[in-house]
């Protein structure tokens, strides 16, 4: 399938290139030390995903130990209460640890130990991350190093015990606004210093050239998955599917597995409070082209044209920048990108809770809360929505915020 010039047929052999570009967008922006590590892991990377052993060990991790696949659910009293449209989930809060991450966790951990790496370094925001990575290091038998703002501490409590029951090391970040984009500076910083010992585990497909290329592959056993699943329950393909994104990793790999396909493909990022300044974290909606943690996209600027400060009720959506390939895709008219509010995602938590016995992530809320828009609009066909993970974590805190409707 071609659209708007780019053949989809070919599309992953050709994006990204062999210098991390999905067109004017990735690349690595480094300075020498860091590019050399860089360089490094693309290389470990290129070899090890044609081994056949590394593949092996990966598919016998994602059956006996994650629980993969995961299945998809048929959303039927949500349908009925919205008319014709059916809506269908994809259920990664059902992925060990609760979410999408631990996919391209342990594939990362996999490929530390292959390098002779004895230490996992990674930012969070949710704490779905970094549960997923130390989650991965104890696996493996590998340290782990959590960077995480002081706002995310709070919002995440129940994720940072995990962390700590894990043996991760937490390192609060109380600087800035204290969360997401200041946990990966921080990241960054430590990852800089301890290059040889150590590797920077992204938790998204952001970061410089080869991260959104490699989570992307990593995630992309969501998307492929789905397609089977789906074809086997209605005999068809989805009409719509939907994905929540921040930097863009449960999206990403959702959206491999149909890109090829006559499927309609919405992204939806956090409106927060609102379209003013500061107030949401929409970036792919809302942002201009900018370069910042190591690679080329689209980003939030302030005055100065550095990173704007964002904002979104959900943890792990509120960073002021988006994956390369999502902006590429943006670009190319590929996939569709849309907002949801604060208040959207709470109506669909609360929705989906109790109507469908699932209680989402925030996060995934937002794609949700889409998912009801687009039933509404429609009237008839099906949407296909990633449920990227659980809302556990979120409980204590929605709760003690905005009480119980």
């Amino acid at each position: 399938m071609k659209f708007n010039g780019i053949d989809f047929d070919t599309y992953f052999k050709n994006y990204p290139d062999e210098n991390g570009y999905f067109g004017k967008y990735g690349g690595a922006y480094l300075d020498e030390g860091l590019k050399k590590a860089m360089d490094e892991v693309t290389e470990a990377y290129f070899t090890i995903c044609k081994s056949s052993k590394f593949v092996s060990d990966l598919r016998r991790i994602r059956k006996e130990f994650q629980g993969r696949p995961t299945p998809i659910s048929h959303l039927e009293r949500l349908s009925k209460s919205l008319g014709n449209v059916q809506i269908y989930c994809k259920r990664e809060d059902l992925n060990h640890t609760g979410a999408h991450k631990l996919n391209h966790c342990m594939g990362e951990g996999l490929l530390a130990k292959y390098m002779g790496k004895k230490k996992l370094i990674a930012e969070t925001g949710a704490g779905q991350h970094g549960v997923a990575l130390a989650t991965a290091a104890a696996y493996y038998g590998l340290e782990c190093e959590i960077h995480m703002g002081s706002v995310d501490i709070a919002k995440q409590a129940p994720n940072v015990a995990r962390m700590k029951i894990l043996g991760a090391k937490i390192v609060e970040v109380k600087h800035g606004l204290k969360t997401l984009k200041e946990a990966v500076d921080s990241a960054f910083e430590a990852y800089a210093k301890d290059y040889k010992n150590s590797i920077y585990c992204i938790g998204s497909v952001v970061g410089p050239h080869p991260f959104p290329m490699m989570v992307r592959d990593f995630q992309s056993v969501v998307g492929i998955e789905a397609r089977e699943q789906f074809l086997e329950m209605t005999g068809e393909l989805p009409d719509n599917i939907v994905a929540c994104v921040g930097g863009g990793s449960n999206s990403m790999g959702f959206f491999a597995g149909f890109l090829n396909d006559p499927v309609n493909i919405y992204g939806v990022e956090p409106l927060g409070r609102g379209k003013t300044y500061g107030d949401h974290a929409a970036s792919l909606c809302y942002g201009t082209e900018g370069v910042m943690h190591g690679f080329n996209s689209i980003m939030l600027k302030d005055e100065n044209g550095e990173p704007a400060p964002v904002y979104s009720v959900a943890s792990g959506l509120d960073y002021p920048s988006s994956g390369p390939e999502h902006a590429f895709l943006r670009d190319c008219g590929r996939v569709i990108y849309d907002t949801a509010s604060d208040e959207e995602a709470l109506d669909a938590f609360y929705s989906l809770s109790r109507l469908e016995g699932i209680i989402p992530a925030i996060e995934s809320s937002h794609a949700i809360a889409y998912a009801v828009k687009l039933a509404k609009k429609l009237k008839k066909g099906s949407v296909l929505v990633n449920l990227s993970g659980r809302g556990d974590k979120d409980m204590d805190y929605i709760i003690e915020k905005y009480g119980i409707r």
